[in-house]
């Protein structure tokens, strides 16, 4: 058995007896969207998914925008990626941001009629323009804009998100910004991508990865998420493991197994 994957474990399952809030991520509704079964199986059951493998160029990608956003943080100026695209914003100053950044914390809330404590890590939160002298304070009233960082390494230029794989990335930030909205902000329906795309045209490497970036905009609606929060709930409850997704590979895997191994 490999060191870094237990298959079955103990801890982080649901009881359907228990008192206790239970902590649903942003990544397990996305699960539960895309396999109830696989869902049940991990959140009920304590069977996960094998892991897949470690982005680490895309996370060095990730930390290396979240400290230069944070360069810009701290002084309260807008990036020059916001003066290109014309917009009056800039990132937000918060006690709680580098907590909201972090996995296994993120932007949490209690959603009390599931008893679910729904969390999310956001990459990043902008804010518009300050008219106030500290905006470190988080007031209330001003308008967040949620923002989510991606890098690729596609041959076309990436200037919108109009394919199906991407429309994960769309609810992933539907999440944030309800999150947000539960904790008391006032937050844009219209969050920020800043999609960083690998040039491969050059002459040579130069032991250097240069990148086009964009700021794609996306209008968000999160009136789907309260439903999927239900259904999770529902799904979790059940002494009967569900039916498998559409178009779910581990367990077109696991079919496959049983016919040629039972």
């Amino acid at each position: 058995m490999s060191q870094y994957y237990n298959p079955h474990r103990t801890r982080n399952i649901y009881n359907p007896k228990s008192k206790e809030p239970f902590k649903l991520s942003r990544s397990r509704i996305e699960q539960f969207l895309n396999c109830p079964r696989c869902f049940y199986l991990d959140r009920r059951l304590g069977v996960a998914q094998p892991p897949g493998y470690p982005f680490n160029l895309n996370t060095a990608v990730d930390t290396l925008l979240k400290k230069e956003f944070d360069i810009h943080r701290a002084k309260n100026k807008a990036h020059p990626l916001m003066k290109e695209y014309g917009l009056d914003l800039v990132p937000f100053q918060h006690e709680k941001m580098d907590e909201w950044r972090e996995n296994f914390k993120g932007v949490q809330y209690h959603h009390k009629l599931t008893n679910f404590t729904v969390t999310g890590a956001v990459d990043d939160v902008w804010v518009d323009a300050p008219t106030t002298p500290n905006p470190s304070s988080g007031r209330r009233g001003t308008t967040l804009y949620v923002v989510d960082y991606k890098a690729t390494s596609k041959d076309e230029e990436i200037k919108e998100l109009n394919k199906p794989w991407q429309d994960g990335y769309k609810r992933q930030m539907e999440i944030y910004q309800w999150l947000l909205r539960k904790n008391g902000f006032v937050v844009s329906d219209t969050g920020y991508f800043v999609y960083c795309n690998g040039k491969t045209d050059k002459k040579a490497f130069d032991g250097k990865l240069e990148f086009d970036i964009n700021i794609i905009p996306y209008k968000g609606s999160d009136k789907w998420i309260e439903g999927a929060i239900k259904d999770a709930r529902k799904c979790l409850r059940s002494n009967k493991i569900p039916k498998q997704g559409k178009d779910c590979d581990y367990c077109a895997y696991r079919k496959a197994v049983e016919k040629v191994v039972l």
